[in-house]
């Protein structure tokens, strides 16, 4: 899955245009490099996102192509 795709859809970041804009201006990072939009994203990346004064950074546990609101959190876990 696209690293863009999958930050909509674990509601990381809110829009798909927002995570690809944010991709475009070296906000992300995967793996401590910087990623572009259409990284494939796999179990165990970390995926760094740099936007606002809080850093956020978040281990992918499964990859899927929809997530419901309530269960999004369980695609990855917060590490700090």
């Amino acid at each position: 899955m696209r690293l863009d795709k999958y930050l909509k859809v674990t509601r990381l970041i809110k829009r798909r245009t927002v995570a690809n804009e944010a991709c475009d201006t070296g906000r992300i990072f995967v793996n401590d490099k910087q990623a572009r939009a259409s990284y494939e994203v796999k179990v165990g990346d970390v995926i760094e996102i740099r936007m606002g004064a809080n850093p956020l950074k978040a281990r992918v546990l499964s990859i899927s192509e929809y997530a419901t609101k309530d269960s999004a959190h369980e695609h990855y876990e917060i590490i700090n």
